[in-house]
This record gives structure tokens, sequence and C-alpha cells, in this order.
């Protein structure tokens, strides 16, 4: 657990952008925690090889207003240069530590991945793009128990009952550690062994073993209704009914876990300034998470303000801490 001057949540051109003006500002105490296993994921994942990034924006001449920027290049050597950009600025980045939980206390916000505590911060900044939609299972699900089956968190925890959770990542371990001890929990994973999950959910895992009952090595067929709850088909012809299914199969939505951690909402869009900064005092968002969607240069563009902002307004508190 960590005490910073900013915590970064996101790994993308945003996030690495607002590390790289807070280091040229003099500010140390920064990380970045990133849900997936390298920077800029979704550059890597969607973009295939050799595809043009271009600096410009549906026509539009973009001028880059900090520290980053880039002209037109491939995407191999885009990934190449916000690589300089972490190792010239000697960027921390926690990799695999998927961030659901902010909590205010005192001067500092405590960023929280599922169970444990990750960071205190006294400033927090948002980049996480726009996310995926949840992935869903090849079966169909019945209309009659939609309203039990969820693909992200609900903003009330169930208590009391017999869940299922879908899932070998992070998210999945998390979920299943937060519901241990007030429901009967349930894990289902494809693999016969975990090789997704960081050291630390896999200790949370440990110390929950007689709390949480682990289907290893099995899928699912089938899910059936069965009065008030779901009946689940395995391959191997094992059946099992349960009140709710959650599953964790990759994707999630932003706009039920900013308001989980309080953020507010005007219309479609976070309710921010035009710093970023979001009604959460020190809570700022920057980026695709801000809009409907921008560019490159837009992120880099966003991180510059809101740092500039960060600097301008709390500057006594990195004075008192730096």
């Amino acid at each position: 657990m960590r005490k910073l001057s900013v915590a970064i949540i996101g790994a993308g051109p945003a996030g690495i952008a607002t590390a790289v003006e807070l280091k040229t500002a003099g500010i140390k105490d920064i990380a970045i925690f990133e849900k997936a296993g390298n920077f800029c994921y979704t550059i890597r994942r969607l973009y295939p090889e050799g595809k043009r990034v271009d600096r410009n924006y549906k026509g539009i001449n973009m001028i880059s207003e900090g520290v980053c920027s880039f002209e037109t290049e491939t995407k191999e050597q885009f990934l190449e240069r916000i690589e300089k950009y972490i190792k010239d600025y000697k960027i921390e980045i926690f990799y695999n530590t998927e961030i659901n939980g902010l909590e205010r206390s005192g001067q500092y916000y405590i960023i929280k991945a599922g169970t444990y505590t990750v960071a205190h911060a006294y400033v927090v900044v948002i980049a996480t793009g726009v996310f995926d939609r949840p992935r869903k299972p090849s079966y169909p699900i019945p209309e009659e128990i939609k309203n039990r089956v969820f693909f992200e968190l609900p903003k009330e925890l169930p208590e009391g009952e017999k869940i299922l959770i879908v899932g070998g990542g992070n998210t999945a371990a998390e979920l299943a550690c937060i519901l241990s001890g007030k429901c009967d929990v349930y894990l289902s994973y494809r693999r016969p062994d975990f090789f997704r999950i960081n050291e630390e959910n896999l200790r949370e895992l440990e110390k929950r073993k007689d709390q949480i009952t682990f289907f290893l090595g099995t899928e699912i067929k089938a899910l059936e209704p069965e009065k008030e709850a779901v009946k689940v088909i395995f391959h191997d012809g094992h059946t099992e009914v349960f009140s709710k299914i959650f599953y964790c199969l990759g994707g999630s939505t932003p706009r039920n876990l900013l308001e989980k951690m309080g953020i507010k909402f005007k219309d479609s869009l976070p309710d921010i300034d035009e710093f970023g900064e979001s009604n959460l005092e020190r809570v700022f968002l920057i980026g695709d998470v801000a809009v409907k969607r921008g560019s490159i240069i837009y992120a880099f563009n966003s991180a510059h303000r809101a740092v500039e902002r960060i600097l301008e307004k709390y500057h006594i508190l990195f004075n008192s801490s730096s």
C-alpha cells in the first residue's frame, strides 16, 4: 500500500501523458494502476499491425498543448514512443491491477482493487478509456432469468444468497472475495488452474478457501429457469441451482463503476468542468472516459490541462508531501 501525491487509473495514452506532465512538473510520488498486463492495451488489441495512428482527428488539425505529442506513425512506432516516455520519465506502473473502489478518508482517497487497498492518494486521475462491452457466453440466456444474470457489479451487492461467479481473472477473484462470508459463493473457471490472477488476489482466494467453492476445469453448457432461481448445466452433466450468476469474462461499462465511486453524470457523460475535475474534489476524468469519443492528441491535451489545474489548485498538498 502506497501513499501517493497522484494515483492514475489506466495506462493508455491519457494516463501515460498525465504521468509525464506530473514528472515534468517535479511531482515524484505518482503511480499508474492498469487492469491489463501492458500499457496501451486497447491499441495493442484493436489496431492491426502497421495501422496508421493519426495526429489529426476526423480532418481536424489537432494542436498539442503539453509535453506529449506525435506525428502520423504506425502502431508499432507509437507504442515505442509510449514505451520511451515510460522509461525516460521513470513512470511506475502496476499491471494486472483493476481498480474498482474509491473512498474519501480525510485528505486522502483510498484506492481499492477488490478487497484490498492499493494506495492512498491526494489526487486521483481516472483515464480508463471507454472500456469494452462486457463479454457474454456463447450459449443463450433465457428471457425468464435475465434479471438474475449479471455482466457487471450491481450497485447493491447480494447477501445471504447462493451465487455463481464465472471467470478466471482478477475481476472474478475479487468479486468472489467480496461476497465470501456474505453469500454462499461458487467460482467456476474452465481451466484447472488460475493463471491470469495477480499474486495479491491469489493470496486473498487462499485465505477464503473455506468460504468459496471452486469449480475448476468446468464449462457451462446451458442455463435454465428453476422457479425463482437459475439452473446451471455443466458439460460433464452436473447441475446446480443458484439464485444469481455473475459473469466476469472481460470488458465492463464505465458508468456503473464511476457512479459506484460517487461520480455524478449529466445526461450520458460524467459531470466534469473544463479541466476534467468531477463533483468529487481532486478526482479528475480525462481522455475517452470523459467524452463521447476523442483522439490520442485530445487525450494528451486533456492530461496537460488537468495537470495544470492540479498544480494550480492543489500545489499546497504537494509541497507538504514531496
